[in-house]
């Protein structure tokens, strides 16, 4: 299944965090399904970036700055839009920075997906909304067994637990005030991989700048395991379920990951395609669940959403993004080649 032209074309969509990876890419697939898409997020972070690099604001009906802890600004924004689809994808979104800032990521994760859903409470014409957690959100003894939706939320550290809080909250303002909003439903993505993402402590972005510096690549757990996925699969599966929540209701919540399970950290920097000279850390480095995977059976059952691209497939295409940006080419055009090929927009 792949989302419908049919359904989005001229729907008013706001995407929260459209200046970040995955928001650039998901305003991007908008477009090009047809949609007017408004973005709600800080501004991009500083030096390269997914949405200055695949020149997202041009391609929105409007583009909006705002800080999504701000309440009242957020409310009178959505007031304006109208949107018909609400996509949420503002967080703070790195584990690291949740142990540097811890109240910070708290505000940003729970306090911000509580104004969003306060400010779509009695609001008319909001027919879906999908609110993008994490799959960080369970409670991980590091067993390894996959994670299904009905199991046990928790997070160790202050990212995870924050991703955990804002699922606990949107179930409660389902339960509490469902009449006054629109179909609800929480995503929880793998390990999104994918042209166009800097951040910090992230691995692809660090290979990246450790290769263009030409210094060997510190891994902090080589052997961990986590769900890689291409970020257009994943994103795939957020319209497909905003689709279904418009059109019938859906599960109140589904994982989207690899069809072919985790793998290690090493393991995917053997596929990268060129030689990676990488090193283990040493000393003391931040906490982290060693195992980490996803079932998503229950998304190809309620949506019949399956990954396009295997992993191997995904970290391919990633690492082709990588080279043509470093190579200078139109990154934007080799973005909506990728989107044509697996949506078949």
């Amino acid at each position: 299944m792949n989302p419908s032209r049919a359904f989005w074309t001229g729907k008013r969509v706001l995407v929260t965090g459209h200046t970040g990876f995955k928001g650039a890419w998901l305003a991007l697939l908008l477009w090009r399904l047809g949609a007017r898409v408004t973005g709600i997020a800080l501004p991009p972070e500083p030096g390269p970036n997914a949405f200055d690099l695949l020149r997202i604001g041009p391609l929105l009906a409007a583009d909006h700055h705002a800080d999504i802890r701000d309440g009242e600004a957020l409310a009178a924004r959505l007031r304006t839009v109208r949107p018909e689809v609400v996509l949420h994808l503002a967080a703070q979104a790195f584990v690291g920075r949740g142990y540097a800032e811890p109240a910070m990521t708290f505000a940003a994760n729970v306090d911000g997906t509580i104004n969003l859903l306060e400010a779509m409470r009695g609001l008319p014409g909001v027919a879906a909304a999908v609110m993008v957690t994490s799959d960080k959100v369970y409670r991980n003894d590091g067993a390894g067994r996959a994670f299904r939706e009905a199991d046990a939320l928790g997070g160790a550290d202050p990212y995870s637990g924050s991703k955990a809080a804002a699922e606990i909250a949107v179930a409660s303002w389902r339960a509490s005030f469902g009449a006054a909003l629109p179909q609800l439903a929480t995503a929880r993505a793998g390990n999104v991989i994918g042209g166009g993402d800097f951040g910090a402590q992230r691995l692809i972005p660090d290979l990246v700048r450790a290769g263009m510096a030409g210094r060997p690549l510190l891994l902090r757990r080589p052997d961990a395991t986590r769900p890689f996925q291409h970020v257009v699969d994943v994103l795939r599966g957020y319209l497909l379920l905003a689709e279904r929540l418009a059109t019938g209701g859906a599960p109140p919540a589904l994982n989207f990951g690899p069809a072919d399970g985790e793998i290690r950290v090493r393991d995917l920097i053997a596929a990268w395609g060129a030689p990676v000279d990488w090193r283990q850390e040493e000393g003391p480095v931040m906490s982290e669940a060693p195992r980490l995977g996803l079932d998503s059976s229950m998304a190809a059952e309620a949506l019949g959403w399956r990954p396009r691209l295997s992993t191997p497939e995904a970290i391919a295409e990633t690492a082709r993004w990588y080279a043509a940006w470093r190579e200078g080419k139109d990154i934007q055009a080799e973005a909506v080649a990728s989107i044509d090929r697996l949506v078949q927009a």
